[in-house]
């Protein structure tokens, strides 16, 4: 979790890290009482501001998913599983909905839209990094990318 962010995306870093944490808690992977890492941690491994971790940090803290215990760190809240689930299916669903809509006006069938969403689905790639190969074909209208 949290091992790299995209600087060049139009998301902002500290957005990212944010959604980072968000769907680590969401899937599981970050449970009530895990220790995160400090914020100069963080800063050095994704190399970025500390200004901008601490920033995120404090973002989810007021959203009441983490908590700071002074001298100790930075922890997962408990109860927040469930909430942040259902807010990462809906933020994620309204995203996914406005993308098929705009695939359906640009004249996309609805098979290519699910051969789009498969090839994602199966795709090593996190969130906000580049396009991977197979799905940039797809863009360039050459059919059955492998």
């Amino acid at each position: 979790m949290l091992s790299s962010i995209d600087i060049n995306s139009s998301v902002a870093v500290y957005v990212q890290i944010e959604n980072h944490v968000q769907f680590a808690i969401a899937s599981g992977r970050l449970k009530a009482g895990d220790q995160l890492p400090s914020v100069r941690e963080l800063s050095e491994r994704l190399g970025v501001n500390p200004n901008t971790v601490a920033k995120a940090y404090r973002d989810l803290e007021v959203m009441g998913l983490l908590y700071t215990r002074r001298g100790m760190g930075v922890f997962v809240n408990k109860g927040i599983e469930a909430k942040c689930r259902e807010d990462c299916r809906k933020r994620i669903i309204g995203r996914m909905h406005e993308v098929v809509a705009e695939a359906k006006a640009a004249g996309m069938s609805k098979g290519e839209v699910q051969e789009v969403a498969e090839k994602s689905f199966a795709s090593e790639a996190g969130p906000y990094s580049a396009t991977p190969n197979n799905l940039a074909a797809l863009a360039k209208g050459k059919k059955k990318a492998k």
